[in-house]
């Protein structure tokens, strides 16, 4: 199916804008930005979250007058539930990676339409790795296709995720699935890995903000992983709760085994 020219011209756009952010975030990395604690326990921001986060503002916003915000640094506007398409992004994923000098956090840049995330970028400035996607489209790194893993067990799937989520009490009768865990603090890069077959599967079991991985779940889509929310449910962006129920990404059997082996979400049948 051809590829909509509206969808090129939306992805063009958001990773140019992702490039952007990387030529800011290396002006403060390693730099000892200042560091903020959000309200309500929200975790950390550093003065280049927010730089960074003005600069799309006024970047995307401009060349997309009509489109819809909803960025983890901007306060959040319901005028956003009345536009279509809508800008879903994170300015600066794995703060506390940046903070502590890491090489793997990211800027996560998705167009959404109808619930429907059309076009994505997930820039990893330090290491140049520049993630794509469209709706119609392949899953690129720097232009080459991605594709992900297929084993045909959980057992010794590499997973990404906390190590809490591997407690028994969140596995049915406790069986925590065989699995080799490891962890990435970007979800946005969790996802770009599994698409890129580097690792089997990631899990958020609890609830996720749509910035975090609008973008990054269809990159790992397209390059044929399975992506759901944790009952196994399609992802649906740009509610008024910014936040999906979970999200797992793997090729089929794995995401299959690893929704099904998870207990029910607390205050669900």
């Amino acid at each position: 199916m051809p590829e909509p020219d509206e969808h090129q011209s939306d992805l063009t756009l958001i990773a140019d804008a992702a490039r952007a952010a990387g030529d800011i975030a290396r002006r403060y990395w390693q730099q000892k930005p200042q560091v903020w604690e959000k309200d309500e326990g929200a975790g950390p921001v550093t003065e280049a979250d927010l730089a960074i986060n003005d600069m799309l503002a006024d970047r995307l916003r401009t060349a997309r007058p009509d489109y819809g915000w909803l960025s983890e640094e901007t306060p959040d506007d319901a005028a956003r539930l009345k536009a279509d398409p809508v800008f879903i992004l994170d300015p600066l994923d794995g703060t506390r990676a940046f903070i502590a000098g890491e090489r793997t956090f990211a800027h996560s840049i998705a167009v959404a339409v109808a619930g429907r995330v059309i076009a994505a970028a997930v820039f990893l400035p330090i290491t140049d790795r520049l993630y794509t996607a469209t709706r119609h489209g392949p899953a690129l790194c720097n232009g080459a296709p991605l594709a992900v893993s297929s084993p045909r067990t959980v057992n010794n799937a590499t997973l990404l995720t906390a190590k809490r989520n591997m407690a028994p009490e969140h596995w049915k009768a406790g069986r925590v699935p065989p699995v080799k865990r490891d962890f990435r603090a970007s979800l946005a890069y969790r996802l770009c890995l599994v698409a890129e077959g580097r690792f089997d599967a990631m899990l958020s079991p609890g609830p996720t903000w749509e910035w975090d991985i609008a973008a990054g779940a269809l990159i790992a889509e397209r390059a044929g992983a399975r992506v759901t929310d944790r009952s196994g449910g399609g992802l649906v962006f740009n509610r008024p709760d910014p936040r999906t129920p979970g999200v797992i990404a793997a090729g089929v059997l794995v995401h299959d085994a690893l929704v099904a082996g998870l207990a029910p979400a607390p205050g669900l049948p």
